[in-house]
Parts: structure tokens; C-alpha cells; sequence
């Protein structure tokens, strides 16, 4: 039996395996304390290795040209190392057996080191051997560390910001620094929580659990039985817990309610957002922010989505709990909450929730169910999502009326699309409806570091080591743009303060607020007409109200559907433009887009800019086989000149470069390998739109003879760049003022 067990190569096989499992364990987050599940993880890989040995040492004894000792060794220890593959790990098979066998062969030259020393009293030949195999440790970790870092910074280095005369120059506030407000902080809650005391015996004030029974019928099984020893209640009495960051004062005071999405129930999530909280409160706005982690993920499974009307419920149901405290006299939070004036704001599959909620806060009953009512009619004036989802819940919510934000990091590992702009394409708004929707897509950010307490990794260990960490901005610099975004969002539709309003249409404009990144603005409201949206049809010569198009010398020319980097819709129509001409192109040669007004759209007089949504499009797609780049380099770009031409012929004629900075591909390495990118994220970029602004005053500058009030046409014309490929949406006009 000594001789099966003894020998280095099982001895190094068994010391990786036990490793393997020992730090599986320590990640492996059950409810109990790390170095339990560390110690639980290595016995089983003790035990697994051991019994394995003996089984396959049993079965195969009658192989003779492989000695029994090593394949039964090599076979136990690839089965172990399979097992933990699949449960634990879950590491593409290729990466984690070619690790798995680079470190095996480290640990056979450590050990055969060590067995040199002392069975054999070679200590020359064993500390070389231990040398080789610590010194291919250190450079396996080197290398593999080495991997990190972001090879397309310098695609982006021309992307040069204009010249601006940013918020801050004009007398406007920063809107990250805190208010004039003392504030306070507390939580409310059933008092009863088992796990966090802070919802128990240190609730300020108690609220009674609610019944989600008819809408989480999916609370069962192992979810039921195991949620339950852990949480201590089940789906008919959740609790109503939050955290308060309260304006002092009498009030009312308008409300920010906010929420998580899907991190692990066992770390808890509604305390990362205190950062905003005690900002709102700051400034006169209560922040409460909403505990739903008893539905989160689990290692005894997820609802998959299943869960999404109940994370929007919930919201609905607190904000009834502060609409009983409003109207009891008798409490301490009486009049403090003016729910004519709530934002919601979700993070992850929370900011999937709170459309959700939005939408429920309008019905009469539970659409899935009906036996279900609903009677909650809040003033919910916004929806702020950030990172979200737009899929888990089997219904696709379409709002109206309702002011939005959505903000995104384009190194999310989690949510590796820009999905909250699904919803502000869906979004309509009432011609009377004085709101406005908005994203912001910021490069080297990821999905955790807006909530304080998930951290920089967006995948738990050990995948989080497969990520590519090193490019990401810190997550103070990440919750400073959430801070000045959401706090600017807040103070717009709360106090109706329209200095903030043009961030959200430039973002430049506020590039002394933020960290010193790369990033996409797009905007909408019911004062710019739209003029030609690539909705509605296939006619690629036709738009809405008689529009006409036209393209002329271009290698592409197609409308088609704005797509994510894995293959899914933006739910979105573009058009897609593409040209490679010489540099002496002749006049009539070079490609222009045209489009052709009606008498009823002539008039721009009301207008004070041009405005269209753009972003660089593949220059793949042009198949570049022919050009010479040493007699004849082509200057690659898409900038271009756009031409409005009267009904007396006068024309005009502006550089898009002139007044914005072309927006160039935000690529992204998300993991340490390109093949792992390629295989589980998609395309390393995703077009996001810029919207982009020319003011009409430029265009009298270059010819003041041209009569605004009788345009007949916009041309937009490529003479700047020879070869491009660029992405053109939502051509249209401002109306003055705005």
C-alpha cells in the first residue's frame, strides 16, 4: 500500500489536486466561513484523489506496459482534475488542462527535488531540480499577469476633445459635491433579519413582510428549502428592509429609490450605493436604497429571470410602506416623502426592475397573474439604469412619459452590451412632454465598481483570474461619473434645473467633472425633429413625410439593424455608409449623401442646430485589396462636410470636425486571451452612437446669403477623408432654446 502512495509523481498530483480544491472551496460561498469551505474542499480533494488512486488501481492491473503505480495516478488525477473542471473551475477545457499540466510538470520537478535530497542525499541534483521548477512557476505567473493591459489605447489617441466652454466655466455647480443639507441615516425594516443586525434590533423604524406568492411561484424545491434555513422566511413573507439617507429638514422631500441587481445573496448588496445616497440627501433628495438580496443568486440556483416582476414589485410595495408613513400622523416619517417626485434607479438586473416597476405602477392587476392587485400610482418621474439588463423578464417593457438615463462601462464582463439603450429607443414621448432620455457608454469601466461593495473583478474566483483587470479605471473614478450623472439627472427633473440639461446632450462639456476617459453621449427630446430615422421601411430612398434620400459613389449603402457585439439587436435602424476614392478625386466623383425636403420642411429658421447621431463603422466591410499604401497611403477616417443648399441655390457647407470630436471604435480586451474573448463575449467592439451637433450660426458664417427659411436639402458630403466607413441615426433639428 506504501508503494501506490509514496512516490513523487502521485505526491505532486495529489498536492495540485488538494490545492485546486482547497482554493475552490475557499471561493465557494454557502453561508459559512471561507477557511471552512477551504478546509471542506481540501478533504474532498484528499479523499477524491485517494479513493480514485485505489479504484483505478483496482481496475487496472492487468495493464503491463504502463506501470500500474503511474497510470493509475495520471487516470486518477485527470479525473479529479475533471470533476473539478466542471463544478468548480468551469474553465474552458483547453486553458485549464494545458495550466493543469504546466503546473503538474513544475510540481514533478519540485517534488523529484525534494525526493532527490532526501531519499537520495543528492542535494546537488535536487536543488536544481527544485530550482527549474520554481523558477517555471514565476514565470508561468509572470507570463500569465503579462497578458493584461489594453491594446487598442492607441486607436483612440486621435479622438481629440474640442475646445469646449465646459458647465463648470459657465457657472454651473458640480453636482458630485455634497448640498447644504445635514442629513442622517438609518434603516427600516422587519426587525427580525437573521443575518444582518442592521435589519434587525438596528431598524429605526419596522415594517411588515409582503406576499409574493402569486408572482414568484418559482420559489421552490432546493431554492425554497435552502433560502429558507438561511434567511429564516419564505415568498409570503418578504421583508421591506432599506437603508435611509435622509435630508434634514420638514419636507417633503423628493425621492431616489435604488437597487441591485443579481450578485450573490450571501454578500450582500444594497449597502454599495451609500456613496449616492448620502449625496442625494446632500442636496435635499432622500436616497433609500432597497434590500432584495433573499431573490438573488444562490449556490442552490438562480430563478433565471423568473424573479423580475418581483425585484419591480418590491420597489412598488416599499414605496406604498412610505405612502402609509406619510399618512400617519402619528409617524415620525409623516409628510417627509413627496412621492409625486420618485427617480428609480437599478443597477444590473435592477436596472431591468425598475422599467418593470414603472410599468406596473400604472395597472390595475399582476399581467402574469391577475388575481394579483395592484394599487400604487406613484409620481415616478425617472428611470436611471445602470448596466442593465433588458431580457430576463419574458415581457418587453415599452414606457412613455418618463424622463431616462442609462449608463454603461464598456469593459463590463457581465453585461458586455449596452443594453439600457434598448429602452430609450422604445421610449416615446407625448408631443407636450417636456422630459428627455439619455445614455453614457464609458470606456475602462466595468459592471461591480458602481455598486462600492462587488469590487473590480465581475466574475468570482477563479474565473475572476481569466479577466483583463489592468485597463479599468479605479472604482472611485467609476462612481464619480455615476455621482455626477445621477445627481445631475436628479436635480433636472426634480427642480426642473435646465443648466444640467446639455451635459446630457454633450458630454464633453463636462469633462472636468469626470475622469479622464473616452466616452459616447446620445440624447433625445421632443425639441429636436427628427427628420430621417432609418425606421419604418426597407426603401432606402424613402424616410417619413416625403422625404427623399439619395446616395451617390459610395461602396456601401444599406439600412440595416444596429447590432450588440454578441450577435443581438440594439433595436435600432442605421444607415451605413461606406467610400474609397483618391486623393484627386474629381468633384463629380466624390461620394455624397443626399436628402431631399418637402415644401412643408423647408423652413430651418426655427432651428438653431443640426443635429445627428454617428459612430465609425467597420472598414472591413469596404474589402481592401487593390490600394497601393506606399505610392498612394489612404487617409482613413470618416469625417466629412455637410452642405445645406436653399431653393435659390445658395449653399453651405460645414466640417463635422468643426464642432464635435468624431467619435472613433471603443474596442475591448476583456479577458487575458483573445480566444477566450472571441468565444464567450463576441465582437471586442460595439457601435455606440455619438450624438453630434452643428449650430445653424455656422452655417451662415460660411455663406450669410443662404435663406434658412426656404432649405430645400442636406447633403453630406465625404471630400475629407478618401477612406471611411461611417454609422449615421436620428438626422435632425433643435428648435431654438434648446
Amino acid at each position: 500500500m506504501k508503494n501506490l502512495f509514496l512516490r513523487p509523481v502521485f505526491i505532486a498530483v495529489a498536492i495540485l489536486v488538494v490545492t485546486l480544491f482547497g482554493v475552490a472551496g475557499y471561493h465557494y460561498a454557502i453561508g459559512y466561513p471561507a477557511w471552512v469551505t477551504m478546509v471542506a474542499g481540501i478533504l474532498i480533494g484528499i479523499v477524491l484523489i485517494l479513493v480514485l488512486k485505489l479504484l483505478l488501481t483496482w481496475l487496472f492491473p492487468l495493464a503491463k506496459k504502463i506501470p500500474v503505480p503511474i497510470a493509475t495516478t495520471i487516470l486518477g488525477g485527470f479525473l479529479a482534475l475533471y470533476i473539478m473542471r466542471m463544478y468548480a473551475f468551469r474553465w474552458p477545457s483547453l486553458l485549464f488542462y494545458s495550466l493543469a499540466l504546466f503546473g503538474f510538470i513544475c510540481l514533478v520537478l519540485i517534488v523529484l527535488g525534494v525526493w532527490q535530497i532526501i531519499k537520495n542525499k543528492n542535494t546537488g541534483k535536487g536543488s536544481a531540480l527544485i530550482l527549474i521548477g520554481i523558477v517555471l512557476i514565476a514565470l508561468g505567473l509572470y507570463g500569465f499577469n503579462a497578458l493584461d493591459g489594453d491594446p487598442y489605447l492607441e486607436e483612440l489617441s486621435s479622438e481629440e476633445r474640442m475646445p469646449e466652454t465646459t458647465l463648470s466655466e459657465l457657472g454651473v455647480a458640480d453636482p458630485s459635491k455634497n448640498g447644504d443639507f445635514e442629513t442622517e441615516v438609518f434603516t427600516y425594516g422587519s426587525g427580525t433579519d437573521e443575518k444582518r443586525t442592521e435589519y434587525a434590533e438596528g431598524v429605526r423604524f419596522k415594517t411588515p413582510t409582503v406576499n409574493a406568492t402569486l408572482l414568484l411561484p418559482e420559489w421552490k424545491g432546493k431554492k425554497k428549502k435552502w433560502r429558507e434555513k438561511y434567511w429564516g422566511f419564505g415568498v409570503d413573507s418578504f421583508p421591506l428592509n432599506a437603508r435611509v439617507y435622509m435630508p434634514k429638514g420638514e419636507g417633503p422631500f423628493p425621492m431616489v429609490m435604488m437597487v441591485h441587481g443579481n450578485h450573490s445573496m450571501l454578500d450582500y448588496s444594497d449597502g454599495g450605493y451609500a456613496y449616492l445616497g448620502e449625496l442625494l440627501a446632500s442636496r435635499g433628495i432622500i436616497g433609500v436604497s432597497v434590500d432584495e438580496n433573499f431573490i438573488n443568486g444562490h449556490w442552490s440556483g438562480d430563478f433565471m429571470g423568473k424573479e423580475m416582476p418581483t425585484r419591480g414589485w418590491l420597489l412598488l410595495k416599499h414605496l406604498e410602506q412610505w405612502r402609509n408613513w406619510n399618512n400617519d400622523e402619528t409617524s415620525e416619517l409623516s409628510g417627509k416623502a413627496d412621492l409625486d417626485n420618485v427617480i428609480l434607479m437599478g443597477h444590473s438586473r435592477g436596472g431591468e426592475a425598475v422599467s418593470i416597476a414603472a410599468a406596473f405602477n400604472k395597472l390595475e392587476r399582476f399581467p402574469d397573474n391577475g388575481n394579483e392587485k395592484f394599487d400604487f400610482g406613484f409620481g415616478i418621474k425617472g428611470i436611471i439604469t445602470v448596466a442593465p439588463t433588458d431580457y430576463r423578464y419574458n415581457r418587453e417593457i415599452s414606457l412613455k412619459d418618463i424622463n431616462y438615463l442609462s449608463i454603461q462601462g464598456a469593459s463590463d464582463a457581465d453585461e458586455t452590451s449596452f443594453w439600457g439603450m434598448r429602452p430609450y429607443h422604445r421610449l416615446q414621448f407625448s408631443d407636450d412632454f417636456d422630459g428627455f432620455k439619455t445614455g453614457l457608454y464609458m470606456n475602462h469601466a466595468n459592471h461591480g465598481q458602481f455598486n462600492s461593495s462587488w469590487g473590480r473583478s465581475d466574475f468570482g474566483a477563479p474565473m475572476k483570474w481569466l479577466l483583463n483587470l489592468e485597463p479599468l479605471v479605479t472604482g472611485e473614478e467609476q462612481r464619480q461619473v455615476a455621482k455626477v450623472y445621477v445627481s445631475a439627472f436628479a436635480e433636472s427633473i426634480f427642480k426642473g434645473d435646465e443648466s444640467y440639461r446639455p451635459m446630457f446632450k454633450n458630454v464633453d462639456l463636462v469633462h472636468d467633472w469626470l475622469p479622464k476617459e473616452t466616452y459616447r453621449s446620445q440624447y433625445s427630446d421632443i425639441h429636436k425633429n427628427v427628420l430621417v430615422n432609418f425606421e419604418g421601411d426597407i426603401d432606402l430612398t424613402n424616410a417619413s413625410d416625403s422625404i427623399l434620400l439619395a446616395a451617390n459613389n459610395f461602396k456601401v449603402w444599406r439600412e440595416t439593424e444596429l447590432m450588440s457585439r454578441d450577435g443581438g439587436s440594439q433595436q435600432n435602424n442605421i444607415l451605413v455608409l461606406g467610400w474609397h476614392h483618391g486623393r484627386n478625386v474629381q468633384k463629380d466623383s466624390i461620394p455624397v449623401f443626399s436628402i431631399s425636403l418637402p415644401d412643408t420642411l423647408k423652413n430651418f429658421s426655427d432651428a438653431d442646430t443640426l443635429a445627428l447621431s454617428m459612430a465609425m463603422g467597420d472598414i472591413s466591410e469596404l474589402e481592401l485589396k487593390d490600394w497601393d499604401k506606399k505610392d498612394n497611403p489612404p487617409k482613413f477616417g470618416f469625417n466629412f462636410s455637410v452642405m445645406l443648399k436653399d431653393s435659390t441655390g445658395n449653399t453651405a457647407s460645414v466640417a463635422i470636425s468643426d464642432y464635435n470630436a468624431l467619435p472613433g471604435i471603443i474596442k475591448t480586451k476583456f479577458t487575458k486571451f483573445d480566444f477566450l474573448d472571441k468565444n464567450m463575449i463576441g465582437k471586442n467592439a460595439e457601435d455606440q452612437l455619438k450624438s453630434c451637433y452643428l449650430p445653424m450660426s455656422s452655417f451662415l458664417k460660411e455663406n450669410d446669403s443662404l435663406k434658412l427659411d426656404k432649405i430645400k436639402s442636406i447633403h453630406m458630403v465625404f471630400d475629407k477623408d478618401s477612406i471611411g466607413v461611417v454609422i449615421l441615426d436620428d438626422i435632425g433639428l433643435y428648435r431654438a432654446g434648446r
